[in-house]
């Protein structure tokens, strides 16, 4: 009798779970109990072994395959065996996690090799087009087909029986997709790489301290309609150089190139969820709901049905950055997907690619519903395996984590062992926050653990909370907008936060290691943050404390981060999570970019002379300690110097409402080479003598010459 009310759960490979209604009294009347896959018999014992009324475990002494269709039988009950808590275990990692193999579809001019990992799967099939064939099972639960004929273009989907169910599955290794991610698409890639795509070499930086960040958001970069860009939206609008925008100042690509930062940072431009390719202005979203890995994003294309035009075009707009000297980073989310229960990480082997807790709920340490288990052998060959794909195919320069956190140790190292064999280097960076996941916390890629991860980037938290307040009180001050408050950590801080003598721990190992920032993607910028916590003060004192925030940030050792339109007090209209709240929110006011020239021109400025003088730049803590001193200044002012090689270089910045006179460190001839204060305010830009005085808000650079 077929019970359907009735399941049994393998849950390891030697015991299997029995639940339903009043199981425990099926049980107890019954005194033989087997299972069946394949025709072969394997005998149970669940004496002592009762749960509760509803629930009770079998145990076996042979092994229980999780790749056959079984049933157990009680008595004359015939009852469905499922697959479950087994894939979590160690067992099943060591057992089906070994493959090397290139999974996904391994396009060939005389034939496509399809490969699929599901070791549950008790059947694959392929569908290709309109023909459906046979896959046949290999090691470590790989299916394979291989199609003897040129299969570019070619439209597919594997079907998979598992758990007595039949479904059709996009590849997770999908190199190219049709709108929408409905099916595969086999691909050619030579046929997708632009002309002199491959002869462009990468921009070359030695010493990734040398790095500045620019980060943005394809749509929100291009999509005003006063910037005079054409493919507005779209990976082919960042191509476009010598945009101008309606008051004729540069815009795009030109515009980013002037301002003088060596790294663009891109939002996730893999395809992702909430946003219709064929309608795109009808919704909006950052591009943290990752959908596949390996696709570039589709509504991003100008023409989306073709699944090979936005490859290209993604491959174009990276190849014009990199002709203008710039590189490029790519933000990576591998610590969730979209929706767990619907992606086809969960559809090919359930349970196994993400985390669970011992009670058997599913793990929400990312806070979006799921936690993808990088640690497992196979969900950390996807990871390796994508990256690797972007550095070869697409030529990018950088990734940056999305809560790295939640990312193991050993995984972190194996992506960074991976780019050290590029022939440039590779800039890696995320955000090393501490999440609850269902892993421990000691093997995971944070800011605590940065000692197991040298070279690899965090963002500093304690930077950004020091310079305007902690972010998650919104009326709470800082250094810039608090009258002096934190002046203590400044020392640190500028030191690249990896000093281990101060009053406060070091937020990182190695000075190597800091992102100095004040503002991202994430929450509100900085411009709506003053709005909040200075609301009395008027908007010129307010932009004042805004272009001493990134003065600093740019001054400090390590690497300084810098958010599109930060530069000209870009607002989001108070809106401190707009993920999908739209172009009028999120776009880049190109209007206000050309009517803040002026501030504009004092961060060019700054990273202008971060990149003259190598003094901002160190990368060595003893190098620090000898070249940087901070000063004596008046209270709540803050002040160093570094000794360059020719010249000395003073720092001040003065958070106060007040004048404030200053000693410099030494008698002679200083010229200003930038202050936060507009022409009209400052009137004298050299100072004779040992005196100077700072303005309220001033932040200033004075350099001196040895010589």
């Amino acid at each position: 009798m077929y019970m359907k009310e009735y399941k049994a759960w393998i849950d390891n490979f030697h015991s299997l779970q029995l639940e339903g209604p009043i199981v425990n009294d099926i049980v107890t009347n019954i005194d033989r109990a087997y299972a069946i896959g394949n025709g072969e018999k394997i005998h149970l014992i669940s004496e002592g072994h009762t749960i509760d009324e509803n629930t009770v475990r079998f145990y076996s002494e042979d092994s229980l395959p999780v790749d056959q269709d079984m049933f157990l039988y009680l008595g004359e009950l015939e009852i469905p065996i499922y697959v479950r808590g087994v894939v979590r275990t160690e067992k099943f990692d060591e057992k089906y996690g070994g493959s090397r193999e290139d999974l996904g579809a391994v396009y060939y001019d005389i034939e496509t090799i399809f490969r699929v990992w599901s070791p549950v799967a008790t059947e694959m099939k392929l569908h290709v087009n309109e023909s459906v064939y046979e896959m046949k099972r290999k090691k470590f639960g790989v299916w394979e087909y291989t199609l003897t004929e040129d299969c570019h273009g070619y439209t597919y989907l594997f079907i998979p029986t598992l758990n007595k169910e039949t479904y059709e599955v996009v590849d997770p290794y999908a190199k190219a997709v049709t709108t929408n991610g409905e099916y595969g698409v086999v691909v050619n890639l030579e046929t997708t790489d632009p002309d002199e795509f491959r002869e462009t070499p990468r921009p070359v930086i030695e010493n990734l301290q040398d790095s500045s960040i620019y980060e943005m958001h394809i749509r929100d970069a291009t999509i005003d309609s006063r910037s005079g860009i054409v493919d507005k939206g779209k990976y082919l609008g960042l191509t476009e150089k010598d945009a101008k925008t309606v008051h004729q100042y540069s815009s795009g690509l030109s515009y980013i190139k002037e301002l003088g930062v060596s790294h663009v940072q891109l939002l996730p431009v893999n395809d992702f969820a909430r946003v219709d390719d064929l309608e795109p202005n009808k919704q909006y979203n950052w591009g943290y709901d990752p959908l596949f890995f390996q696709v570039p994003e589709g509504s991003y294309s100008v023409d989306p049905t073709d699944p090979f035009a936005r490859i290209t075009e993604l491959k174009e707009l990276i190849h014009s950055f990199h002709e203008e000297g710039l590189s490029v980073i790519i933000d990576v989310v591998y610590n969730h997907v979209f929706v767990k229960e619907t992606s086809s990480f969960e559809k090919l082997v359930p349970g196994y690619y993400f985390r669970y807790h011992d009670n058997g709920t599913v793990s929400n340490g990312t806070g979006v519903g799921n936690d993808i288990a990088t640690e497992k052998r196979m969900a950390r060959k996807f990871i390796l395996d994508t990256i690797e794909y972007w550095l070869r195919e697409y030529q990018v320069d950088g990734f940056r984590f999305d809560l790295m956190g939640a990312i193991d140790l050993t995984t972190m190292q194996q992506i960074q062992n991976s780019c050290k064999k590029e022939e440039t280097p590779i800039l890696l960076l995320g955000e090393g926050w501490g999440l609850q996941t269902a892993f421990s916390s000691e093997k995971l890629s944070t800011s605590f653990q940065s000692h197991h991860l040298p070279g690899i980037r965090f963002f500093n938290d304690v930077f950004r909370d020091t310079i305007k307040g902690n972010l998650f009180e919104s009326h709470d001050h800082g250094f810039v907008n608090g009258k002096g408050r934190y002046i203590e950590r400044l020392t640190q801080l500028v030191k690249g936060s990896a000093a281990k003598n101060e009053d406060i721990p070091p937020f990182v190992h190695e000075v190597t290691q800091t992102v100095n920032y004040v503002e991202c993607h994430d929450n509100h910028t900085l411009s709506d943050r003053l709005e909040i916590t200075n609301s009395s003060d008027t908007n010129e004192e307010r932009m004042k404390m805004h272009k001493m925030a990134t003065g600093l940030t740019i001054v400090s050792q390590g690497i300084p981060f810098i958010h599109a339109g930060q530069e000209w007090f870009r607002s989001k209209s108070g809106d401190e999570n707009s993920y999908i709240s739209g172009d009028k929110i999120n776009q880049l006011d190109w209007k206000r970019r050309g009517e803040k020239e002026e501030d504009i021109q004092y961060v060019r400025d700054l990273l202008s002379i971060r990149k003259e003088y190598s003094v901002f730049r160190m990368t060595k803590q003893e190098d620090i300690n000898r070249h940087l001193h901070v000063l004596i200044t008046p209270p709540k002012v803050f002040g160093f110097t570094l000794l360059a090689y020719k010249n000395d270089l003073c720092i001040y910045a003065n958070p106060t409402e007040k004048d404030v006179k200053i000693e410099l460190p030494s008698s002679g001839d200083w010229e200003i080479l930038v202050t936060s204060l507009g022409k009209h305010e400052r009137t004298y830009f050299s100072v004779r003598g040992k005196e100077c005085e700072l303005r309220p808000y001033e932040f200033i650079i004075l350099r001196k010459s040895r010589l």
